[in-house]
């Protein structure tokens, strides 16, 4: 008999956090090594938000807090909620979390039985296949077609219902491949949920504030009021507020399930650190005026990758809509063969040799659930990503037939 739990062999660690750290031993080797697999900010913490972290150490906030975090952080989510979301959500329908990711598992821990489906669009974020397979329920991949933004069809998400779905889960803009849905999409998908009132939606929204060209962001509550009672709306400080360290994640939802969710916190983590709530509070509620400067550098170093990418051979690049990632197609690289003799035969062939070759980490198409591509963060320097994408162009230049 095995010591190890049997439900560790239904999932693996996390793929981008493995390319991350196989890219980190490599440089303590000493190689030369451009590492674009982290979903990580390269900005700073702004110094507002410093500052109020030190304030509630000198001030002694440094005990426990309310299991759903402290009240508040709370009114600040409310406010947020409110301000930029057109979502009312009272303090006791809230939620916080130590990081997004915190907050899905309680979520899904808290309302799946075994054998409950959640449709997850492919690509997907790698963690909501394994979240969703750890609390017992079942994942319904639906591939999302590069022809259609990768994103869900109205079509797709009715013929993926069935009696046992459960929820239905929307990352907008999304991880892996930037793709967010207008407005106008979200109805066409909210029309089919209201004739399904037993689904709910996990809407992570953890990406809102990174769109580009003018784009504008909704959330599904908010294009249809009417799902307000059956959706969970998930969002963080890590990305927007380069705060991926601090571990705040929250989401608003029906009491019910806010209650649910607190249950399950109350006998793990207890709570996210208190230094950091008190920097959430100044987060929400301080000057917001970096996010759009932030979000203009990213738009910037996403047109720069965008067009390497097209210009090399056997890659195609669409422009995404927000977030911090691109998504190629590598299909053109398919059966050809390194300098070194080695065939590629997949997208993890053609990240796994173009890291020993250039010494550029990406990460596969594969572990997002939708095959040949491949996923580069540009969350890093425009110096480092024009280098990297000139190694990517030279190694596909070197591939033969």
């Amino acid at each position: 008999m095995s010591f190890l739990a049997a439900r560790l062999s239904l999932i693996k660690p996390s793929p981008t956090i493995a390319v991350t750290q196989k890219a980190a031993d490599l440089k303590a080797q000493g190689r030369d090594v451009i590492g674009l697999g982290a979903g990580e900010p390269d900005f700073d913490t702004p110094d507002n938000i410093k500052a109020a972290a030190k304030a509630a150490i000198d001030r002694g906030e440094t005990k426990y807090t309310a299991v759903a975090g402290t009240l508040a952080l709370r009114k600040a989510i409310s406010a947020k909620f409110q301000r930029e979301n057109g979502l009312s959500y009272t303090p006791d329908q809230i939620t916080v979390g130590c990081g997004g990711k915190q907050v899905l598992y309680n979520a899904l821990v808290a309302t799946l039985n075994p054998g409950d489906e959640v449709i997850i669009p492919a690509p997907y974020w790698v963690t909501y296949p394994d979240i969703t397979l750890l609390a017992e329920g079942k994942p319904v991949i639906v591939a999302c077609s590069e022809k259609a933004g990768f994103k869900l069809t109205a079509a797709q998400l009715e013929a993926a219902i069935t009696p046992k779905t459960k929820w239905l889960i929307i990352n907008s803009p999304s991880n892996p491949s930037g793709a967010a849905y207008s407005r106008s999409e979200l109805k066409a998908l909210t029309d089919v949920l209201l004739r399904h009132p037993h689904v709910w939606v996990l809407s992570d929204d953890i990406y809102e504030h990174m769109i580009y060209d003018g784009f504008a962001f909704a959330s599904p509550a908010a294009v249809e009021p009417k799902l307000l009672e059956r959706t969970l709306t998930v969002n963080g400080l890590a990305k927007a507020y380069a705060m991926t360290g601090w571990r705040v994640g929250y989401a608003g939802g029906p009491k019910l399930l806010i209650d649910a969710i607190n249950k399950i916190q109350s006998q793990s983590t207890t709570h996210t650190s208190s230094i950091s709530q008190a920097a959430g509070v100044e987060a929400l509620s301080g000057t917001q005026d970096f996010i759009p400067k932030n979000a203009a550098v990213f738009q910037g170093r996403r047109d720069l990758v965008v067009k390497m990418m097209n210009e090399a051979q056997g890659i195609t690049c669409t422009v995404p809509e927000g977030a911090f990632y691109v998504y190629p197609s590598c299909a053109g690289t398919i059966g050809k063969t390194t300098a070194e003799g080695k065939k590629i035969n997949s997208d993890t062939d053609f990240v796994t040799y173009l890291l020993e070759a250039e010494g550029v980490a990406v990460v596969q198409g594969e572990a997002f659930g939708l095959s040949p591509y491949f996923r580069i963060s540009y969350a890093t320097s425009e110096a480092a990503l024009t280098e990297a994408c000139r190694r990517i162009q030279r190694f596909c230049a070197s591939l033969t037939s």
